[in-house]
């Protein structure tokens, strides 16, 4: 492995109406992914909550959720990563004030056991945003080793503005959860990778993977790595690495030029004023 590189693991693994299983698939894929040299490992939508519409199946059942064994599972993720020396991001509703709709989560937990950040989904479907969800406000950029990191859910694959914002703010890579990545959800993950040339994990829960297994789309647009399309707990791994010969073109030319060329100066200095330009009805 290159000086300056990074491993990271897109995680599929089985998410059920039982927090404790949930959060015990999620630390063996922590565990596994870090003796293979994982700094870094993205979970699904409601990985360890379990998603609205499948898991907590009525917007009702928020009031009977149980927060308190869901805070204590995050903690306990925390002290793993922290032991394990490895970064993980963990999809979890998150509890707000009074009867108001919990948001629809990451939680970011760094290599020393202590939670980083959360992303909260800004982009809602019409059943999340009346039903289920309070939408989030902001996106959220962290570092790992240099390399920095935004965060999406779900139907925010269909928002470009998501991941086009990430690039202007110089994200590497964005990691992605969501309950399921029909093939709609794929061609568009790669479209924005290649766009944006960006590193794209998405991670999907492991019953859900017969209709789109984990994996990590490179700045090419292309997999670089795949899950198995088999219900299982698993994970898929990449390395990021900005000096890969393999990515010299999205991440040394493309990419600069692409910036350059959004800001416009380049075409106007090389407008002309001329007659045959302006005219749009000659041949």
């Amino acid at each position: 492995m290159r000086n300056g590189s990074l491993i990271i693991a897109a995680a599929q693994t089985l998410v059920s109406e039982d927090l404790s299983a949930n959060a015990a698939s999620i630390k063996l894929v922590l565990v596994d992914a870090a003796q293979q040299g994982a700094r870094l490992v993205n979970f699904c939508e409601g990985a360890l909550s379990g998603y609205s519409k499948a898991q907590i199946k009525s917007p009702e059942n928020w009031a009977s959720f149980n927060w308190a064994a869901q805070e204590r599972e995050l903690r306990s993720i925390a002290n793993l990563c922290g032991e394990l020396g490895i970064y993980a991001v963990v999809g979890g509703a998150h509890k707000l004030t009074a009867s108001l709709r919990p948001h629809n989560s990451l939680y970011v937990f760094s290599d020393s056991g202590s939670l980083l950040t959360r992303y909260d989904k800004r982009f809602l479907s019409n059943s999340e945003i009346n039903d289920w969800y309070t939408p989030g406000a902001d996106p959220i950029i962290f570092e790992v080793d240099g390399y920095r990191f935004g965060c999406a859910l779900c139907i925010e694959s269909q928002f470009p503005e998501v991941f086009m914002e990430y690039e202007r703010n110089g994200v590497d890579a964005v990691l992605f959860g969501s309950y399921g990545i029909p093939e709609y959800f794929q061609i568009a993950l790669r479209a924005h990778a290649g766009l944006n040339c960006i590193w794209i994990s998405a991670a999907t829960p492991a019953q859900e993977a017969p209709n789109g297994p984990a994996g990590i789309v490179g700045p090419d647009g292309i997999w670089s790595s795949r899950s198995s399309e088999n219900p299982i707990s698993c994970f898929s791994m990449t390395v990021l690495d900005r000096s890969n010969p393999a990515y010299d073109i999205p991440l040394q030319k493309a990419r600069p030029w692409r910036a350059r060329a959004r800001l416009g100066d380049i075409y106007q200095e090389k407008m002309v004023l001329d007659a045959r330009s302006q005219n749009k009805s000659s041949y």
